[in-house]
């Protein structure tokens, strides 16, 4: 039952999420000349807009991370395409990590004003409204951090793969760029499925909440 609890407040929290992490892709792109974004359509938090069904249910069934339909961008457009690029793929888990905080803020207020402590409404899972909401804020939390931790991992098409491009000098792309396409899929559902994916992103995702929590 808990599982089915769990599923029911993932959904609001993964639409949001990705909807706002490709948002701010686009918003970005859209700051710095690029047009592409607005013409597409992209310029929005409809979820409708942004959802990639792998990547839904990928975050669906781990109910740690996951994608959206990647914004397209022209860097062409950008004044410093490497420099365009990189802050382009920074917003995306930067807003991941603005709602991680966010989400524990409001979370530490409603332990403020509950009867209980952190530690009660942290193990007390479902029993009331109040700890209901508690658990989908602290639950949203997690989400956050882990679609954060895990779009910067510098594998393609994951924004960490486009900010190591903009920090390395250029002579190194050819070496990322052999990852993109079907490989660096294949290489992040294998470490996803042997659990290697988790004990990389999991320890960073775990010291934050604690930080936030």
């Amino acid at each position: 039952m808990n599982t089915i609890y769990e599923l029911l407040l993932l959904i609001p929290v993964l639409l949001f999420s990705l909807s706002l992490h490709e948002f701010m892709h686009g918003y970005v792109s859209y700051r710095l000349g690029d047009p592409t974004p607005k013409s597409q359509g992209r310029l929005t938090l409809n979820p409708l807009a942004h959802l990639d069904l792998m990547g839904s249910l990928v975050l669906v069934l781990t109910r740690r991370f996951g994608w959206a339909k990647p914004v397209p961008i022209n860097p062409n457009y950008y004044n410093n395409p490497r420099q365009g690029m990189m802050l382009v793929s920074l917003a995306g888990p930067g807003a991941n990590f603005f709602l991680a905080a966010l989400f524990a803020l409001i979370a530490r207020v409603i332990v403020f004003f509950s009867s209980s402590t952190l530690y009660q409404l942290q193990m007390a899972g479902y029993g009331s409204l109040v700890q209901t909401i508690f658990v989908f804020f602290q639950l949203a939390v997690i989400i956050n951090l882990s679609l954060g931790f895990f779009n910067l991992l510098p594998v393609p098409p994951l924004d960490g793969s486009k900010i190591l491009m903009g920090v390395l000098p250029p002579k190194f792309d050819k070496y990322i760029r052999k990852l993109e396409g079907p490989y660096g899929m294949i290489l992040l559902l294998l470490l996803a499925y042997t659990g290697i994916l988790w004990s990389i992103i999991g320890p960073l995702v775990n010291t934050v909440y604690g930080l936030l929590l």
